[in-house]
């Protein structure tokens, strides 16, 4: 029995530059807000709560570095952002990735699907040989 994994390759590299660059930018605010010229007066709480804004947007940028599928001969398991699902291959109608859109897609009953941000269009020839490859199983196990 075969484990199909897969994550998005450059969101996983983008996101972690981006989480550091937040918080800086909110630490140096946080801390330049105390010498500013205008009359207001900030206090140190405003500072922190400063640099607290960048840590809260800092995670919430790695939180796009947790989409992953994961497939078995039971089924497929798709993790995006916040939701996670666990579909037995049964119910799993196509495999498809719509033109112009950002993510594969799990087609499933009753014109619903399930999005999978684990396959994004960014990621080019990844994406492609993920589909190929997560095809092939739908292929296998939907005989």
């Amino acid at each position: 029995m075969t484990e199909l994994v897969i994550r998005p390759r450059k969101v996983r590299r983008v996101a972690p530059v981006l989480a550091v660059a937040l918080v800086a930018v909110f630490v140096v605010v946080g801390v330049l807000l105390g010498n500013t010229p205008t009359g207001a007066y900030f206090r140190v709480a405003d500072q922190i709560a400063m640099a607290g804004i960048g840590v809260a947007l800092a995670a919430a940028a790695l939180l796009f570095t947790r989409p992953r599928l994961r497939a078995d001969a039971e089924g497929v398991e798709v993790r995006n952002i916040v939701v996670t699902h666990r579909l037995p291959w049964a119910l799993v109608r196509e495999v498809n990735f719509p033109d112009g859109s950002a993510w594969a897609r799990l087609e499933l009953p009753d014109d619903e699907y399930v999005s999978v941000m684990a396959i994004q269009s960014t990621d080019s020839r990844h994406a492609v040989d993920a589909m190929r490859e997560l095809r092939a199983m739908h292929a296998e196990h939907t005989k």
